[in-house]
């Protein structure tokens, strides 16, 4: 079946000595492999390998079979034409550390038209932003709504966040509660606009605490996932 959609390029990785195998996630359909056989031989070809970025927004002609091989792409347009989110030595240590994130995350093989649209105006945010201190919190708690775990802040006064169930408690009970420091920064958080999450007061030591708290809820509520392995770079960058 021939399929026109837009895309998000999450990874993509050499085959032998010409060809390339990129995975996407797609505006129509979800989650798609492709292989690109020759792509690094053919010069003038509609198809680059510069054109699959990590996070790149593509729209794509493609032949689809949907039996969980590898599917054909036919043609490859760049939609969004970042400015600095690939040039940007922060950004793209940002980037490399979402793209791994969302492939741990996104599982479904279906048409997902919000979370598609967020991650679409959150990198265009991204490429925008002067200094994008704090975005990759925002972005990892936002996304938990798409993914189904999005924290419940209902009660949240003086109390401690419990990173297996989503919740926060008043009495710190057991080994996955936050402390109410670091408690306290993830309400800021939810509260703070990605706008305005450059602005959050916060330390770095705070900065880094907050974040190992969302890759460890992160942890509790996706099978299967790890620390990502850009997670040292993306350290050295902001510590």
């Amino acid at each position: 079946m021939r399929v026109s959609t837009r895309a998000i390029v999450l990874t993509s990785v050499k085959y032998g000595e010409a060809d390339m195998i990129v995975s996407c996630f797609t505006e129509s359909t979800g989650l798609k492999t492709y292989m690109l056989p020759g792509v690094f031989k053919s010069r003038r070809g509609a198809l680059r390998p510069a054109m699959f970025q990590p996070l790149t927004q593509l729209s794509l002609e493609a032949i689809h079979k949907d039996k969980g091989t590898l599917e054909r792409l036919v043609e490859a347009k760049v939609i969004v034409n970042y400015a600095t989110l690939h040039t940007d030595i922060v950004k793209s240590s940002l980037v490399m550390f979402l793209a791994e994130i969302l492939k741990m995350s996104i599982q479904e093989h279906e048409s997902n038209p919000s979370l598609f649209g967020f991650l679409s105006a959150v990198l265009v945010n991204l490429d925008q932003a002067e200094r994008p201190a704090n975005h990759h919190l925002k972005i990892l708690l936002e996304l938990t709504r798409f993914l189904g775990f999005y924290p419940d802040f209902d009660r949240t006064e003086g109390a401690y966040f419990k990173t297996s169930d989503g919740v926060f408690q008043a009495q710190n009970q057991a080994d996955e509660m936050a402390s109410l420091p670091l408690s306290h920064a993830l309400c800021v958080l939810d509260e703070t606009t990605l706008e305005a999450c450059v602005q959050m007061p916060i330390t770095k030591g705070e900065r880094a605490a907050l974040l190992a708290l969302l890759l460890r809820y992160y942890q509790y509520h996706i099978q299967g996932f790890k620390q990502p392995k850009s997670l040292a770079v993306l350290t050295q960058i902001f510590h």
